[in-house]
């Protein structure tokens, strides 16, 4: 009786001990999105990132995903390098000075055509490119992949389709490129940030904005815009899916980040899909319901927006070089267009399938990463 006993006690204590051990080593990682769940970069970018945390690990690493009032776009520099949130959605558009060799690429918005070939070749850019990462080191967070919007268009308080209609509308510019264009068209721009622009479009502080079609289900537009114009204004893809604070990134193994990045890639590439691809659809169909009406642009507007895409080079060139002091600035450009062609035709062999694309990611990119070192030195 005395070694069942003693036996059974061994047991339960052994039981614990495993318990102890399994807990001591679980992660619950604080995750922020900074946008609201009916936003692509929160549902599916965060929600699938947090499902495949428990799937990959067995629920040894899970996720607990913060709301806007805990940490938003604004302030995600602080909730990340404060340890407030472990990863967030990161935007290098909000940090110019801090981010430069990001945002050089990130901000030449009009060369994206394909959605998923951006978001792809801004991974392989940003893992790749030794000044991007001591941006980052500086700043104290770890890149992990980017995703990418539909192509944007102007969404409007009133009918714009020719270069008169765009003589000082106030329009919202996402990024500096945005804001040139709008600045070469005869309009201004504003820096609202997008959480903002449904306030100060229905105050008539904004005559609208330049953004996907989404917003109008992301941010509800709907209920202020009255006008879409087809225009074809390429991508926003200046994007951190997850940024990781360094020191949340150094205390875990190589393994796990790894399956983080591998993780990222995926949810970024699922991100792109509902918006680049599924919501465009939706928010149409919302248009029409609601009886907002969608404006051709004239064939000035068409040549005058592809002469700025020629001519703003140069401007791109110079501040790059006079505004933040980076070096080798074109040879920088000309290996993102290369990799924005690389991927484009992956994209197009891979039909676009994200879950396809994200394996390309990980077999192009991070299978050539050592994750030992990556991110904490």
């Amino acid at each position: 009786m005395r070694t069942t006993g003693f036996l059974a006690t061994l047991t339960l204590s052994a039981a614990a001990l495993a318990f102890a051990t399994q807990a001591a080593h679980a992660e619950n990682l604080r995750l922020a999105p900074g946008t609201p769940p009916a936003h692509p970069g929160h549902t599916p970018l965060f929600t699938s990132f947090q499902d495949q945390l428990a799937e990959k690990t067995g629920n040894r690493m899970t996720g607990n995903i913060l709301g806007t009032e805990v940490a938003n776009l604004g302030n995600m520099r602080n909730a990340v390098t404060s340890g407030l949130a472990d990863a967030g959605m990161f935007l290098p558009a909000y940090f110019p000075s801090d981010l430069p060799e990001i945002n050089l690429v990130g901000d030449l918005s009009f060369q994206g055509t394909n959605s998923q070939a951006m978001g792809a070749a801004m991974t392989d850019y940003i893992v790749n490119c030794a000044d991007c990462q001591e941006n980052l080191k500086s700043l104290g967070i770890v890149y992990t992949s980017s995703h990418a919007s539909d192509l944007y268009q102007l969404l409007t308080t009133e009918p714009v389709s020719d270069l008169d209609d765009m003589q000082g509308l106030r329009l919202r510019a996402g990024n500096p490129q945005y804001a040139r264009w709008a600045s070469a068209m005869g309009a201004s721009p504003s820096n609202t940030s997008v959480g903002e622009t449904f306030e100060a479009i229905s105050q008539g502080i904004l005559d609208g904005t330049i953004a996907s079609s989404a917003d109008l289900i992301s941010f509800r537009l709907d209920d202020v815009i009255t006008h879409i114009t087809t225009i074809r204004l390429g991508t926003y893809h200046s994007t951190i899916s997850h940024a990781f604070g360094r020191n949340s990134w150094a205390r875990l193994s190589e393994a796990d980040r790894k399956m983080l990045a591998e993780s990222s890639s995926l949810s970024s590439a699922l991100a792109t899909q509902r918006w680049a691809h599924e919501m465009p659809a939706e928010a149409e169909a919302l248009a029409r319901s609601e009886g907002i009406e969608f404006v051709e642009p004239s064939q000035a507007l068409l040549d005058a927006t592809a002469t700025f895409v020629v001519d703003d080079m140069a401007q791109v060139i110079a501040d790059a070089e006079s505004r933040y002091n980076l070096n080798n600035v074109e040879a920088k450009l000309e290996q993102f267009t290369t990799l924005v062609d690389k991927w484009t035709a992956i994209a197009n062999e891979l039909d676009n399938d994200p879950e396809a694309i994200a394996e390309r990611v990980n077999e192009e990119v991070w299978a050539k990463v050592d994750f030992s070192t990556y991110g904490v030195q």
